[in-house]
């Protein structure tokens, strides 16, 4: 009897499992948001007008309820409850929405092309900054513990952030297992805190009224959008809630945001309020002096290693973009690395690595402080929110089949809100925002830039085309020498013979025994399935196969891989026996070129510095040969 109410009472896997991927969604999606209370509440505060001598009691009310319903309206209702269900076949994020929204409009549309690629440029400033702020803002409470390490912080912060992209490259499985738990801890620690301080002064929960939200924004309208700008902060990192949907799945995020991130964060910003309703001077650092004396090299500890954890998770984010954005044909080939048998997801892109890490080191070097910061951060969220609003709007209209006044009725008021966040930090400009836009402008040119290439040498081979089913024709009563073994050409178009083909032929006059026409086809979904990886061709010659290979956007395409799934029908694929034969465009600039002088010289670089298409399609370099095609552009 004892040992069935045991067995009754024991956890189900399911709900075991349920638990462990919501622990695990709090040390990687809300690493972000989770350390915006180190400096968001500050930040709007300063915006407000206050001073470590005049803080009304009005301002921290008013404020203090802007940040909460911010997160409730912003988060909690459109990251949360709406977006999370705009999954392209479990994977979220800008790209996956863009992907979506495309299928849906069922042909190519440059306004919805050009909306993802901005919130794609986006965030990667957003992964610029993200690092920097954090980082500086954690290690900025040393100051409170030994005020003569002031000048060192800078120091301390460029040396973490050293370290943090140094270990990239071993790959984040070991260190993972940690985020979550740490994290678990930071919340309660937020939410205790927070409780500690509410508990003296109880008059803070009043900031739950929206009433005072509204009435600060009236009664503050000279300061009202510098407020906005700031309180945005409070919400970085709302992006990965949606864009790390396919690492944890729907519900994890769901529990993980509802029953401990969301009432942490609000308890710990009420808790901020009320230092300063009793301590105006505190507004130098409310965060870390919420906290008892006892309690500050702690905090300060945990707090550094949660700022880690928060750019750990957007360094990776960025590298999951940036394969996406590979493989839709938006950024040239890179180099990309799988750090973890177990978890496809986990990967190293050592040039984008590269980037990130001068980047970051600059922008601290340049600012210095994360409030000189906090200017620049807030853009680029709120522009990527902007993005995520309108392609969500097609998308609940095309794909979900809502009618368009149901579809406008449901996220026009997020756009509003978003807009209207996104138009207070422009006023920042000046101040640091212009990183954001800078970095976007740059990355949305390169995007184009790739993508309008890429199609000008589309429009080129075809030009210059001959029909595969031609060239099967003349070489079937030719009398060209046999050579054993499988030659692989691998070609954009299946209909079109590769011009490896066409040079082999020319220079060496043999064809191999098997001659098989690969065509590697990226999906707008994030992953393809075993049984639909392959479509075989069979042509009038049984020496020729077409071969379709598709992959999803979130993979990376493994081609001899894929093809041993020819072996079913009959066609032996044994690697040592086999040549892949690569054409390697040598582009050069010409006089009547469809492209800008400027633009050209972009696009040759881009693809010079692209990686070999056998080291991206993870084809074993002793199995390569590659014939030199020389084109102008």
């Amino acid at each position: 009897m004892q040992k069935d109410q045991t067995m009754a009472e024991a956890p189900s896997p399911a709900r075991t499992a349920l638990a462990g991927l919501t622990i695990g969604a709090l040390g990687v999606v809300y690493g972000d948001i989770g350390t915006s209370p180190l400096y968001a509440f500050r930040e709007a505060m300063l915006a407000s007008g206050a001073t470590p001598t005049d803080v009304p009691a009005a301002s921290v009310l008013g404020v203090l309820s802007l940040i909460i319903w911010t997160l409730m309206i912003i988060v909690s209702a459109k990251y949360v409850v709406i977006l999370l269900r705009a999954d392209n076949e479990g994977e979220g994020g800008t790209l996956s929405l863009l992907a979506l929204a495309a299928r849906a409009m069922r042909r190519p549309h440059l306004v919805v092309l050009v909306l993802g690629i901005c919130g794609a440029a986006l965030f990667y400033g957003d992964a610029l900054i993200t690092p920097a702020v954090s980082v500086l803002s954690a290690v900025e409470g040393i100051k409170l513990i030994a005020p003569a390490t002031a000048p060192l912080v800078e120091v301390i912060a460029l040396t973490i952030i050293i370290a943090l992209f140094a270990i990239q490259k071993h790959g984040t499985e070991a260190v993972a297992r940690f985020f979550g738990p740490i994290m678990l801890v930071w919340f309660a620690a937020l939410a205790a805190g927070g409780l500690w301080q509410i508990a003296g002064t109880p008059a803070v929960l009043a900031a739950l009224n929206p009433l005072h939200a509204l009435t600060f924004l009236v009664t503050h309208q000279g300061v009202a959008l510098a407020v906005l700008g700031a309180t945005v902060l409070a919400v970085t990192g709302a992006e990965a809630l949606y864009a790390d949907m396919g690492h944890f799945g729907r519900a994890p995020i769901r529990l993980g945001w509802f029953w401990m991130t969301f009432p942490a964060l609000v308890l710990n910003y009420m808790g901020q309020g009320a230092v300063l309703l009793t301590t105006p001077a505190a507004l130098e650092n409310p965060f870390y002096l919420g906290f008892p004396d006892w309690a500050l090299v702690p905090i300060v500890v945990l707090a550094t290693l949660a700022t880690i954890i928060a750019s750990q998770a957007v360094i990776t984010g960025a590298f999951s973009l940036t394969r996406q954005a590979v493989q839709l044909r938006l950024l040239p080939r890179m180099r990309i690395f799988h750090t973890s048998a177990a978890h496809e997801g986990q990967i190293y892109i050592p040039v984008v690595n590269l980037l990130l890490c001068i980047g970051v080191l600059a922008l601290v070097i340049g600012f210095r402080s994360s409030s000189a910061l906090a200017s620049a951060y807030g853009i680029a969220v709120t522009g990527t929110m902007v993005v995520t609003s309108i392609l969500a709007l097609i998308v609940i209209h095309k794909h979900w089949g809502w009618s368009r006044p149901k579809a406008a009725a449901l996220m026009l008021p997020f756009l509003a809100i978003d807009l209207l966040f996104f138009g207070s930090n422009l006023m920042k400009v000046f101040d640091g925002g212009y990183v954001p836009l800078l970095l976007s402008a740059a990355l949305l040119l390169v995007m184009l830039t790739w993508r309008r290439g890429t199609n000008l040498l589309t429009v080129k081979d075809h030009e210059a085309e001959l029909s595969l089913d031609r060239l099967i024709t003349q070489v079937s009563g030719s009398n060209l020498a046999s050579v054993p073994g499988t030659a692989v050409f691998l070609t954009a178009t299946p209909d079109i013979a590769p011009s490896a083909l066409l040079h082999s032929l020319k220079h060496f006059r043999a064809l191999h025994a098997q001659n098989w026409i690969v065509t590697i086809h990226t999906a707008n979904v994030p992953r393809i399935s075993a049984q639909d990886r392959l479509h075989l061709t069979p042509t009038a010659d049984p020496r020729f196969q077409r071969i379709i290979l598709s992959f999803g956007y979130a993979e990376v395409p493994d081609v001899p891989q894929a093809l041993l799934l020819l072996r079913p029908h009959g066609l032996k694929f044994d690697i040592m026996s086999t040549s892949f034969i690569l054409s390697r465009r040598s582009l050069r600039r010409s006089v009547r070129s469809d492209l800008p002088g400027w633009q050209a010289r972009m696009f040759i670089f881009l693809s010079r510095n692209a990686t070999a298409a056998s080291d991206y399609f993870r084809i074993p370099a002793g199995r390569v040969v590659e014939l030199g095609v020389q084109m102008n552009l």
